[in-house]
């Protein structure tokens, strides 16, 4: 009788200890749960992160892009300081040089042509000063001096210097019909203008008619 009586008791007390009962809290699911969340947490962390980093580097190559720009337009302007230096540092001297070589063609346009054909001292003469004269002017084009003698060419008022003006109409309206003493430039620099005659009366330049 005692165990009749103990048995629904004992059955009881299981029922109650039983750890697969629908009402008994499951601590493992809330753990999962807890475990879930922290990783989209740590993923979403994650993507802002990356996203800054992105920021970062995109701001780092537009700023070496433009270092690298900047440094290359110094380079550049460098380079044509040294060139334009060693190019026209002669400037003064060359242009002292002009006076010479136009002594030296004053000089020989000067001499008479009946005595030019003469044979002697005199011959030799002129054409020693011809040669000088030639000399120098190539030596000049050598340290980039060049000569200008633009007949026909259009008035510039960068390299040429008007004298006076002549009636002319078969030619375009500011042709240079005359040169009466010649220009040099250095480089593309002008170094003592022309002095010229200019045309007025003929057709505008570029006409076609």
């Amino acid at each position: 009788m005692s165990d009749e009586k103990r048995q629904p008791h004992e059955r009881s007390t299981k029922s109650a200890k039983d750890p697969h009962s629908p009402n008994e809290p499951v601590e493992g699911n809330n753990s999962h749960e807890s475990v879930c969340t922290d990783e989209l947490l740590s993923e979403t962390a994650l993507s802002e992160k990356l996203k800054s980093l992105e920021a970062d580097n995109k701001s780092l190559q537009d700023r070496l892009l433009r270092a690298l720009a900047e440094t290359e337009n110094v380079r550049r302007r460098a380079e044509r300081d040294v060139n334009d230096a060693r190019q026209y540092a002669v400037t003064q001297f060359a242009r002292d040089m002009t006076k010479v070589a136009d002594y030296l063609e004053r000089a020989v346009s000067s001499i008479p042509e009946a005595i030019r054909p003469q044979e002697g001292p005199v011959k030799r003469f002129i054409e020693g000063v011809e040669l000088t004269e030639k000399e120098l002017l190539r030596t000049l084009e050598k340290h980039g001096v060049t000569k200008l003698d633009p007949t026909g060419e259009a008035f510039d008022p960068n390299f040429h210097e008007a004298m006076f003006e002549t009636e002319d109409p078969s030619v375009p309206h500011g042709t240079v019909t005359m040169v009466a003493e010649p220009g040099y430039a250095i480089g593309t620099r002008p170094l003592k203008p022309a002095k010229v005659a200019v045309s007025r009366g003929g057709p505008p330049r570029g006409s076609r008619n």
